[in-house]
This record gives structure tokens, C-alpha cells and sequence, in this order.
């Protein structure tokens, strides 16, 4: 039976649909790999009915043990260029995981190579992809390449080490793989949704980790690349436009990059560490931004009124943090929201993250003394509604926004303490004096991310009572009536249970008791209860509601916050 009418017999496609497939001549080979390419079924159903129909078995491959005897055994130029991943061996029959059940060639010539009659079993090719990825590590077919290369010029060294004068890493024709292994590196990174990627360099080897979700995970990495460190960190050096003869001093560059129609820019920094140099690099997808309020995971009563602070016609809205809490996508999503063609929006920020339109952007440069005191004082001369300086670090551009905030400016900032209260208290230690502080700081913001539960995957559990922290609220979830949720994993979430992160929020707006209090040099102790009374909500407590609504796991918002004192 042909291919197309078996997808039709299963009801994975229409005949309106396989009259199209046949109808176009470069498809109507192969009308189930048409059907998949072009959305009209998944793969994994599709496999499933021609399996169903050829007598061939699926095979779970999340669930499978890799054999590394039999992995070390098998053509690894078979697994790259045919999709093909041993399972299991059987009494002289091997059992080998492919995508396609009617490639047929590649399998006799497996079985005359390695002498044992083949099984074939089907996976899909995504999942085959991850099973290679995940055993022999991120760009093994490319280290392969090159390892051959290398051993084909008889003891030949491939990639030496850049001397001090900038001698050329190595001839044309081995630079190409090079290029291309860095290139993996990045789309495996892209693909996984990471934030950061770490290449370090360590007496046993390479290392490389992604952060994924706030979180660094390993990569698992072929052996041989470790040959080959030098020219992956000359490669992105050269990408960045930075100098590759230099090892002794750290560097900052930028590379843009254009993956799947959409712009990446990645920043990078270089520094020298003992057993060579490391590379982290920040990738910032802009194609998978969504600057709204709304969906960083505010509740109503906080963002109804942020919403409100925001829109004041002069004032200083602090948001704090540690890094990477978020605080910049939040800034830029209260910009977004405000933007109008009556509004004027001036930025100075170090760096510009993300470019908004409508919305002027200032890059600070402090090594030429634009600094973030500088721009301000020049933005205020630039006929501003509202201005955003990227952090307030020192008494100058503390003293400026100030200045702004009075002169009839909105103001937006950022500033590193661990909770909302202590804004106030941190801006007196600067040398603000405190009844300009309480006269300007319109509302605080801290905000931490926590990673979201898979949707898919999750599971429900009851809970004990003295398995939870004492702050944890007890009442309110049996009065719900509710379950706790866990994360499981599944091929969605690449097994890890979570998917994305959610920002929780602790607002503290400025309220009578707030601004004599810091008018008055109070601790952030006293602002901290002062605020409480008057309906402030701390990070933990939005922490446990997150948990409370499935969200979030219990495990996360102890990783991420501290207790209240009860």
C-alpha cells in the first residue's frame, strides 16, 4: 500500500490533503515525509502506521539504556549520516533505531560491516537527534570530521595554540569544520532555550554548560573535543571581533547572528583562567521576547496597581534584584505599555539589551565618560515625558534621576538590594539626602523568577504538614481544597519537568507611613513592617501563591527566596 494511503486509512490525513501531497511533483515520492513536513500529521503518528502496516516496532528511546559497548562498537558515521542508534543486541541480531522504515540500504550495509543480521525498530528523528546528542555529545559528528582529518595527515598537529604575533589558527580547509562545530555549539544552545552558555577550560578538558531557566546544565561532550579548544575559542573570538592573540587580558564582544528567521544577538566575555581561557556568552533571542506586564506573571492586585505607579506624571519607580532576576524585561515591558506618540522615552542603558520602537536608546560608554550620570544630565536637556537609566550604581546617577524625578520627569531604574524595603535605606547610604528620597521613590519593585512547572507533565501530590517550611501557607491551601504539584518530565520539557520561568513580585509603593519613615532614617526593618500593614505582599508570600495555583514547586521557592520572619 502506498505511504499515503496508509496516513489515510489512520486517519492522520484528509483526502483533500493527499490529493494536495500528489498533486505537487517534488512531494508525491514520499507523501508521509510531506505529510509531516508540512503539518498535516507528527511524525510519531506517522511512524506508528507505517509500523503498524510493515510489521515494525516503535521503540521509546527516553526510556531505553544505551549500551556503551555496543555504541563503541557501531559506525559512527552510520549514526550520523543515516539517523541510525543501536538499541540492543540479540543472539547475533541488532537491533537498530531508524526514522525511516523504507531506507533499507544503509541497514544491509550495517549488517555486512558489523557481520550481524539488523533489526530495525522506528524512533523519531527529533527523538534519535536527542538520544546522539545526549551520548556522544554536542557537535560529534563535526569532531569526527575533524578527528579523521587530523589522523589522515600522519601526526600532524590540526589546531595549534595562536602565538603572541597572531600566527593564522589553522589552513582554510580545516577551518570550515571548525566554524561549523561553533555553529552547533550556538544552535544547540538556541534550540534549548538557553539564556547563557558557559565554555570553560579545565585541567581534565573542555566544558560545556547551558543555562536553561536559570539553571546551568552540562552538555555532555565528545572526548576528542578537547583537541580542538583552542580553535572553538579563537573561532568565537573572531566572531565577536576580538583579538585572538591576546590571552592574558579579559575581553567583551557581540556577535548577531540570524537562526530560523530569527535575531540573536549574543554577548560574549573572555577570561583568562588557569588552564586556558573561559567564554560565557548572554544570548538574547529577540524573536521569543514578549514585553507585557501581563505575562510576566503579575497577580491582578500588583499589576493593577504598577500599572497605575507607572503612569504618574513625575517620580523615581525603583525595580531591584540580583542579576538575571529580570528586572530589565520588566522596565522594558512597563516602557512598552506607556509608549505613545505624546510620550517622549529616552534610555541610557549598559548595554542596550533589546531594541524597542518608538523608544530612544542610549548605549553608555563609560570608557569614554559616557556614563550613566553623563547621559541623564544630557537626556534632561533632550525635552524627556519619561527616561529609563539601566542602574543606579553610584551617588551621581543617584543624585540626577533625583534631580530629574523633581524637575517633573518620570523616572525609571534599577538597583541591586534583596528586597523592596531596602531601596529607600540604600539610596540614604549612598548620600541621598533621606527627605529627598522620601519625596521622590514612588514605588519599589523586587522581583526573583522561579521556573513554571511543565503543563504537560506535572503531577499532584498531598502534601504533609511538617515536610513544609513554617511559613508555608497552610490554611489558605486547605482551603482550597487544591493539590501541590511535582515535576515529572516528558519529551515536551526534555525531561526536566519545568518549562520557562515566572516572575514573583514584591511591591512596595510609598505610602505615608513609608515616606516618613524614610524621611526619618529608618531602617528597612521598620519600612519593611510600615509597608506590610499598609498591604505590601513579600516575594515569599507571591512565592506560595504561585505554588498554590500549580505553578510552581515548593523546592523552587525555597531555591529562590528566603523565609518571613513569623
Amino acid at each position: 500500500m502506498e505511504t499515503g494511503e496508509i496516513l489515510l486509512k489512520h486517519g492522520l490525513i484528509t483526502r483533500d490533503q493527499l490529493d494536495e501531497l500528489r498533486l505537487d511533483a517534488a512531494t508525491a515520492a514520499r507523501p508521509d515525509l510531506a505529510a509531516v513536513e508540512r503539518g498535516f500529521a507528527e511524525e510519531e503518528g506517522v511512524l506508528r502506521a507505517l509500523g503498524a502496516e510493515t510489521g515494525v516496532e516503535m521503540v521509546d528511546l527516553d526510556h531505553t539504556e544505551v549500551n556503551a559497548e555496543l555504541l563503541a562498537a557501531f559506525p559512527h558515521r552510520m549514526i550520523h549520516r543515516h539517523a541510525l542508534f543501536p538499541v540492543e543486541r540479540r543472539n547475533g541480531t541488532m537491533v537498530v533505531a531508524t526514522c525511516d522504515p523504507f531506507d533499507v540500504y544503509p541497514l544491509d550495509e550495517l549488517s555486512a560491516e558489523l557481520g550481524l543480521a539488523i533489526e530495525p525498530v522506528l524512533a523519531p528523528r527529533r527523538k534519535i537527534a536527542e538520544r546522539i546528542k545526549a551520548t556522544l555529545g554536542v557537535g560529534s559528528e563535526t569532531v569526527g570530521g575533524l578527528v579523521a582529518l587530523k589522523q589522515a595527515e600522519d601526526g600532524v598537529e590540526l589546531l595549534e595554540e595562536i602565538d603572541a604575533d597572531g600566527a593564522e589558527l589553522a589552513d582554510g580547509a580545516h577551518e570550515a569544520s571548525v566554524v561549523r562545530l561553533v555553529n552547533e555549539i550556538l544552535l544547540e544552545a538556541i534550540e534549548t532555550r538557553a539564556s547563557d552558555v558557559h565554555i570553560e577550560s579545565q585541567a581534565a578538558g573542555i566544558r560545556i554548560r547551558y543555562r536553561i531557566d536559570g539553571m546551568l546544565v552540562g552538555q555532555p561532550t565528545p572526548p576528542e573535543m578537547n583537541h580542538f579548544r583552542a580553535a572553538i575559542v579563537s573561532r568565537l573570538k573572531i566572531m565577536a571581533h576580538l583579538n585572538i592573540a591576546e590571552k592574558r587580558l579579559p575581553q567583551d564582544g557581540r556577535i548577531k547572528l540570524r537562526v530560523h528567521g530569527r535575531e540573536v544577538d549574543v554577548r560574549m566575555s573572555v577570561i583568562p583562567m588557569l588552564h586556558g581561557e573561559g567564554i560565557v556568552m548572554r544570548l538574547l533571542d529577540k524573536g521569543r521576547m514578549n514585553f507585557s506586564l501581563q505575562a510576566l506573571g503579575m497577580g491582578d492586585r500588583s499589576y493593577e496597581k504598577f500599572s497605575e505607579l507607572i503612569r504618574a506624571p513625575h517620580g523615581i519607580v525603583l525595580v531591584t534584584g540580583p542579576t538575571g532576576s529580570g528586572k530589565t524585561t520588566t522596565l522594558y515591558s512597563a516602557l512598552t505599555e506607556i509608549r505613545s506618540e505624546t510620550t517622549k522615552i529616552i534610555t541610557a542603558e549598559d548595554p542596550v539589551e533589546y531594541q524597542l520602537p518608538g523608544i530612544n536608546q542610549i548605549q553608555v560608554h563609560s570608557k569614554i565618560g559616557l556614563t550613566f550620570a553623563a547621559s541623564l544630565r544630557s537626556i534632561l536637556r533632550h525635552d524627556p515625558d519619561v527616561v529609563l537609566v539601566g542602574e543606579i550604581r553610584d551617588h551621581e546617577t543617584a543624585e540626577n534621576a533625583i534631580q530629574a524625578s523633581l524637575t517633573g520627569h518620570m523616572v525609571f531604574s534599577t538597583l541591586h538590594t534583596n528586597d523592596a524595603p531596602s531601596a529607600y535605606t540604600r539610596l540614604v547610604d549612598m548620600g541621598i539626602e533621606p527627605f529627598l528620597v522620601a519625596s521622590t521613590i514612588e514605588a519599589v519593585m523586587a522581583q526573583r523568577l522561579v521556573r513554571r512547572l511543565c503543563q504537560d507533565c506535572r503531577q499532584p501530590y498531598e502534601p504533609k504538614q511538617e515536610d513544609l517550611p513554617a511559613d508555608f501557607p497552610w490554611d489558605d491551601y486547605k482551603a482550597g481544597g487544591g493539590l501541590l504539584y511535582q515535576p515529572m518530565g516528558c519529551r515536551k520539557c526534555r525531561e526536566i519537568g519545568f518549562a520557562g520561568r515566572q516572575g514573583i513580585f514584591e511591591l512596595c509603593a510609598t505610602t505615608d507611613a513609608v515616606r516618613q519613615l524614610a524621611h526619618d532614617r529608618a531602617s528597612s526593618w521598620e519600612i519593611r513592617t510600615a509597608a506590610l500593614k499598609d498591604g505590601m505582599r513579600t516575594l515569599r508570600q507571591d512565592a506560595w501563591e504561585k505554588v498554590l495555583l500549580g505553578i510552581t514547586t515548593v523546592d523552587e521557592v525555597l531555591r529562590v527566596t528566603k523565609g518571613d520572619r513569623i
